[in-house]
């Protein structure tokens, strides 16, 4: 079996929330166990941003991208978890994007609101970490959706909004290749996402008129579910990744305020109650991934 396959299937033992908005743009990070605990805040290296994205690269290591200003500079994240300096921009600079992985080694950044409004390019990270240029967008242009991989090597870009709620998914091929609407399933909203399960993913939290805690769950098809009714607090700007090879963690975000709780997802997608804060500082707006 391909090294790659074996990764995508296992999935990532570890993984980490980065950046955000406390009282201004942050660039803390916080480490998540195999077991899914939180650690507390690590200094930031890079541009302190926020409604930024991330996802894997490389089977075991994972980037941070764009955000507000708005940014395209990106930041590597080694295996063990520690963070590089920035990396100049490649590609329109935007936020609200979305990332995920795909091809079991590679990544893509999607969609976002540039400085003009909302736009539908993408830009795909090599199995080096290296962020091609644009790539005419396809689908709906919209920004503060999220995405995960799911089928091992495929991923899927979902929600967000128009300057209207949207529920619209988009499939990205093992290739790369984003793929036109499909008809939106579950509530429109803004999310968050991650894969779970090593083969699925889960869109959930996030605000559509109000705060809410519903999630969708994808298959390995890439098909996604009707609402699952919510566990936890309601919130939006959450961020989420794969911990422990096959489960998953929803974390931070704003409710009536910035909050710093996390709810963890079963390898079964199984939503749990809050844990009880993090020892990481309240903030929205924030990426996360998996490494290791």
């Amino acid at each position: 079996i391909p090294a790659n396959s074996v990764t995508a299937a296992s999935g990532n033992q570890e993984g980490i929330f980065g950046f955000g908005y406390i009282s201004g743009p942050a660039d803390e990070t916080n480490l998540v166990s195999n077991t899914g605990v939180v650690a507390s805040d690590v200094t930031g290296v890079g541009t302190a941003r926020y409604y930024i994205a991330a996802c894997e690269y490389g089977g075991d290591k994972g980037i941070f991208g764009f955000g507000d200003g708005p940014n395209n500079e990106t930041n590597l994240v080694s295996n063990t978890g520690v963070v590089a300096s920035d990396v100049a921009g490649v590609g329109t600079a935007r936020w609200g994007v979305g990332a995920c992985s795909f091809g079991g080694d590679k990544g893509i950044f999607a969609y976002g609101h540039a400085a003009g409004g909302v736009v539908s390019m993408s830009n795909l990270v090599s199995n080096a970490g290296v962020v091609a240029s644009d790539v005419t967008g396809v689908g709906t242009a919209r920004h503060q959706l999220a995405a995960c991989s799911y089928g091992e090597d495929k991923g899927i870009f979902g929600f967000g909004t128009t300057g209207s709620y949207t529920a619209v998914t988009n499939l990205v091929s093992n290739s790369g290749v984003v793929a036109s609407d499909v008809t939106g399933v579950g509530t429109a909203r803004t999310v968050a996402a991650c894969r779970y399960g090593g083969d699925k993913g889960i869109f959930g939290f996030g605000y559509g008129n109000s705060n809410v805690s519903l999630t969708n769950l994808v298959s390995n098809a890439g098909v996604v579910a009707t609402d699952t009714t919510g566990v936890g607090t309601a919130r939006r700007y959450a961020a989420a990744c794969e911990y422990g090879s096959d489960k998953g963690i929803f974390g931070f975000g704003y409710s009536n305020s910035n909050v710093s709780m996390t709810n963890l997802v079963s390898n079964a997608g199984v939503v749990a109650s809050d844990q009880a804060a993090t020892t990481g500082t309240a903030r929205k707006g924030l990426g996360a991934c998996s490494f290791n």
